[in-house]
């Protein structure tokens, strides 16, 4: 099931039903799979319960090194550094991006190194870097086209690339 309605035209964030994610936050409870980790992490962000979010990340990052795959880590690391953006901690959100968008193409892990450039070009954008999110979005349509992403993927990433040269030509007409 998915929680998410839409995406902010200017963060590029995701629209929730705040009530829904809740709701399945109490269902997940204290449950302690990695799987059940991830969705509460994810739950907590979006419900802007940043701090608990954190500390809730930092756990699945150790559940995922522990007793996971590579591909796990690297999508809780993913993961956990949305939650350094969504706290403005932009630079060390920007560095665990970079390092988990560069090993997942390593490993040929196209799909996985496509959510990590998505998130770091929405980090780009809240920090105010509007080519070097343009060149992330770029570089995730790549990779998600070649790799067969489902629509649904290709669209939310085209979607950010309109959203983002639309805030381009505002900016030049302002300036």
């Amino acid at each position: 099931m998915s929680y998410i309605r839409g995406y902010d035209p200017d963060s590029l964030r995701e629209i929730v039903d705040e009530r829904e994610c809740l709701d399945r936050l109490e269902e997940i409870g204290p449950q302690r799979s990695l799987p059940a980790l991830l969705e509460r992490v994810w739950l907590l962000k979006v419900t802007d319960q940043l701090d608990e979010a954190l500390r809730v990340s930092d756990q699945s990052v150790r559940t995922a090194r522990m007793a996971g795959t590579r591909r796990d880590l690297l999508r809780a690391r993913i993961l956990h550094a949305t939650i350094l953006q969504w706290r403005g901690q932009h630079a060390a959100a920007d560095q665990e991006l970079t390092t988990c968008a560069e090993e997942a193409e390593g490993h040929g892990w196209a799909g996985i190194a496509a959510f990590a450039y998505q998130h770091r070009g929405k980090n780009h954008l809240d920090a105010g870097d509007l080519d070097a999110a343009r060149a992330d979005f770029k570089r995730t349509l790549f990779l998600r086209q070649s790799s067969g992403a489902a629509e649904e993927d290709l669209e939310s990433t085209l979607l950010a690339i309109d959203a983002l040269d639309r805030k381009r030509v505002q900016a030049s007409l302002a300036g």
